[in-house]
């Protein structure tokens, strides 16, 4: 059986079903703008419990840099502690938002990946995989609470790197570029612990719909496939990063077209450039990564293809059926006729 390409199916379905990928936009946008204005207008609220004096005022409309700077002082003075208590009731609130409306969203694009594989029919895929499937709400539940916990542990573990360098830099013996080693050494390796555990159980979000696994069950399931199917899971997550870094590229690119106007445009219209690139670059991404699970969910429904088995290698013969051949007067008789002998005899 010929099995498909899992990295150029992942690729087809994006441009066969743009609907997936606009299925992914408009639940991460919904839930990245109805954030950014509760951000918005939390600092609205906050920026108006403050007390400004007329003294202050005067200061600000001096337009000179350290005035300002010291009447932003005076007026953000013993108040810290209001915004750090707000901020984090707000971001507590978002993750618990985050973590139900990103498994709803994850939930209905599998599902949509499930029946188009189903309904393609293509060779080399396992009709049956997901067909009498129930997924479990709290599997994806359980996942993005991982995912949200690693990220928050990771935030932690960067902190905590910065103020270990400023505990070293203390020491009148250390220099500011071992400084600068410790703190790059320690987050990039947080950096990569999280990449590596955030990516696992997103692949385990692929178990959890499909064959309706429970949170532990479906990591270990993802663990397992990269075991048995290391080849083509690391060249597809190997061919989407490369799109993703050219993407990357070409937004950065581009950015610098509106930037470079800077000084003609005005700046409503040059803000307007670089969002709207960065939109497009986001949009990409979102597509990319529903490409991405299309390819992990085809090496998911491909079918185990038996390994050929070893060439057998020839027995010696025996020679013990010929040990009476090579006994001393067990020749052939020299008087016995042949067959040229009796060809011979006829003619």
């Amino acid at each position: 059986m010929r099995l498909r390409s899992a990295t150029l199916e992942g690729f087809r379905t994006i441009f066969r079903q743009p609907s997936l990928g606009l299925a992914e936009i408009a639940w991460r946008w919904s839930f990245a703008g109805a954030a950014a204005l509760l951000f918005a207008f939390s600092a609205v609220e906050y920026l108006d419990t403050l007390p400004v004096t007329s003294g202050e005022l005067l200061l600000l409309r001096t337009r000179q840099p350290v005035l300002i700077a010291r009447a932003v002082d005076q007026i953000l003075r013993g108040s810290a502690l209001r915004a750090v208590l707000a901020t984090l009731l707000l971001a507590l609130a978002l993750a618990l938002a985050w973590m139900a409306i990103a498994s709803l969203g994850r939930a209905a694009t599998l599902n949509a990946l499930l029946e188009y594989f189903r309904g393609d029919g293509a060779t080399g895929v396992r009709s049956g995989v997901g067909s009498d499937r129930t997924w479990r709400p709290g599997a994806l539940i359980g996942l993005h609470f991982f995912r949200l916990s690693a990220t928050i542990a990771a935030a932690l573990g960067g902190l905590g790197a910065i103020l270990l360098a400023r505990v070293a830099s203390r020491n009148s013996a250390s220099s500011p570029g071992d400084v600068v080693l410790i703190v790059f050494a320690l987050v990039t390796f947080v950096g990569l612990a999280w990449l590596v555990l955030n990516w696992f159980l997103s692949l385990a979000a692929v178990f959890a719909v499909a064959d309706g696994q429970d949170s532990f069950n479906a990591v270990a399931s993802a663990v397992r496939l990269c075991q048995t199917r290391f080849g083509p899971v690391i060249a597809a997550s190997w061919w989407f990063a490369l799109a993703h870094l050219v993407v990357f590229f070409m937004a950065t690119s581009a950015v610098a077209f509106p930037l470079g106007f800077a000084e003609v445009l005005p700046g409503s219209a040059v803000f307007g450039g670089v969002l709207l690139v960065a939109l497009l670059y986001f949009a990409a991404v979102d597509f990319l990564y529903m490409g991405r699970l299309a390819a992990y969910l085809t090496i998911v429904q491909q079918p185990d293809v038996p390994m050929p088995l070893p060439p057998i290698a020839p027995s010696p013969p025996d020679r013990s059926q010929y040990s009476a051949l090579i006994q001393p007067g067990a020749g052939v008789d020299p008087e016995e006729m042949i067959l040229s002998d009796v060809s011979s005899a006829t003619s």
